[in-house]
């Protein structure tokens, strides 16, 4: 018997996918759940963007980046648009 614990999140239409481990997935499978929210997940869900970006200046999370502009350049991937060149 293995014993899984696991924090899912739940489809639009209301289902939930349980990865199993490779050794249990060619049989059947007999699972017991109980359902409860998440708390800290919830908590955390709540969250603004602004209380997200305040969180990241806390953690200096970007205190090498010398040159906003340079860096936001570096991170996009530009692609070319359909029908443009």
């Amino acid at each position: 018997m293995n014993k899984i614990t696991a924090i899912l999140e739940a489809d639009p239409d209301g289902t939930v996918h349980l990865p199993l481990p490779p050794e249990l997935r060619n049989t059947r499978v007999r699972v017991t759940a109980t359902l409860e929210a998440a708390a800290a997940e919830a908590a955390r869900a709540e969250g603004t963007p602004l209380e997200a970006l305040k969180e990241l200046r806390k953690l200096g999370a970007f205190r090498d980046v010398a040159d906003p502009v340079e860096w936001q350049r570096a991170q996009r991937r530009d692609r070319a648009l359909p029908g443009r060149e």
